[in-house]
C-alpha cells in the first residue's frame, strides 16, 4: 500500500474502485476472458481458415469470398470449419489468462509505482499490464494454435484434420513441425503488438466516451449503454489491432507451409516481401479481428455486468 501525498489514507489498488479486486474477482476476470476468447474465435473459424490460406497461397486465394467458396467447393462445407477444435482449446486459456492476469498485473504496477505514479501514467500501465499477461497468455496458446495452422492450410488429404490425429501428427513430426513452440516467437511478435494495441485503445476510447461524450458518472447511464459503449470502444482498438499485428499474424501462417521449415523470421520475411506481410489477407482480419475485438469486449463486460463487476474502463 502506498500513502497518497498530502493525506493520511492509504491507497491500494485493489480496494481503489467500487468493487474490491479480491481474487475470486480476479478468478471470474479469467472466466470471463475464456468465454470471450474460446467462443468468438469459434464463431470466426471461417474466416480465419480463408484468411490463413490467403496469406500461405496470395496467387491462389485473392479475396475473402472467393476463397470461401473455392474451399467449399474443394472440401464440403467442412472445409471452412477445418480447426474449430485446437481453435476453442487454445484460445480459452489464452483469453482467461490475457485478460484475467491483465486486471491482476495492473493492480500489481499500479501498487508497486503508487497512487501519484499511477494517475499521472496510467497509459503505460495499460500497455505494460497488456503485453505481460498477453506473453503468459501465448504459452498456453501456441501448442493449438500451430496444429489449427497446419490443419486449416494443408491441402486436403495431406494433413490429419481431427485433433487428436493432427496433434499426434504434428508431436510425431516435431523436428519438421517444431511443435509444440516452434512459433512461440512469431507468435509473441503478432500477439503482444495485438493485445497492448487492443487493451490500450480500448482503455482510451472508453474514457474518452466518458469524459467527451457521455459526461454523467459511469453509474447514472444504463447497463445497455454502457455494454453499447464497450463494444463501440472495442471494434475501433480491433481495427487498429488488426493493421499491427497483421506481419507477425502471416509468419506465424506460413511456417506451416513446407517450403518454410526451419527457416527464421528474416529468411521468411526476405523471401515471402515484406509488403507481402503487412497487406496480404489484411481486409479479412481487418473484418475478423475488429469484430472479434468487439464482441470480446462485449462478451467479457457483459459476464462481468452479469457477476456485479460492471464494466471495464472509465471513470
Amino acid at each position: 500500500m502506498t500513502m497518497i501525498d498530502g493525506n493520511n489514507k492509504l491507497w491500494n489498488a485493489r480496494t481503489a474502485g467500487i468493487v474490491p479486486h479480491d481474487n475470486i474477482y480476479y478468478g471470474k476476470c479469467l472466466i470471463g476472458g475464456a468465454l470471450a476468447c474460446g467462443s468468438t474465435h469459434l464463431f470466426i473459424t471461417p474466416l480465419d481458415v480463408a484468411k490463413c490460406n490467403m496469406q500461405v497461397d496470395p496467387g491462389k486465394y485473392k479475396n475473402l469470398f472467393g476463397t470461401v467458396r473455392t474451399l467449399i467447393n474443394k472440401e464440403g462445407s467442412r472445409g471452412i470449419w477445418k480447426g474449430w477444435e485446437p481453435t476453442i482449446l487454445g484460445y480459452s486459456p489464452q483469453g482467461a489468462l490475457k485478460f484475467g492476469l491483465y486486471e491482476v498485473f495492473k493492480d500489481a504496477i499500479s501498487n508497486f509505482v503508487g497512487y501519484d505514479y499511477a494517475q499521472k501514467y496510467r497509459g503505460l500501465i495499460w500497455l505494460g499490464g497488456a503485453a505481460a499477461a498477453e506473453f503468459c497468455g501465448c504459452l498456453a496458446l501456441c501448442p493449438m494454435e500451430m496444429v489449427k495452422v497446419k490443419v486449416q492450410t494443408s491441402p486436403p488429404g495431406t494433413f490429419p484434420t481431427g485433433l487428436i490425429p493432427a496433434t499426434i501428427a504434428m508431436n510425431k513430426n516435431r523436428k519438421t513441425t517444431r511443435f509444440p513452440y516452434g512459433s512461440i516467437v512469431p507468435l509473441w511478435s503478432r500477439q503482444i503488438p495485438y493485445t497492448v494495441t487492443k487493451f490500450y485503445f480500448f482503455e482510451k476510447t472508453v474514457q474518452m466516451f466518458y469524459t467527451h461524450v457521455f459526461t454523467e458518472p459511469k453509474t447514472n447511464y444504463s447497463k445497455t449503454t454502457q455494454l453499447g459503449i464497450t463494444f463501440a470502444a472495442g471494434y475501433l482498438a480491433g481495427i487498429l489491432c488488426a493493421i499491427v499485428s497483421h506481419p507477425g499474424d502471416s509468419i506465424v501462417s506460413l511456417m506451416a507451409k513446407p517450403e518454410y521449415k526451419n527457416k527464421s523470421m528474416k529468411e521468411i520475411t526476405k523471401d515471402f516481401g515484406a509488403w507481402n506481410l503487412c497487406t496480404k489477407g489484411l481486409g479479412p482480419r481487418i473484418i475478423m479481428i475488429g469484430t472479434i475485438a468487439a464482441l470480446q469486449w462485449w462478451i467479457y463486460d457483459t459476464f462481468k455486468t452479469a457477476m456485479g463487476m460492471g464494466t471495464t474502463g472509465g471513470k
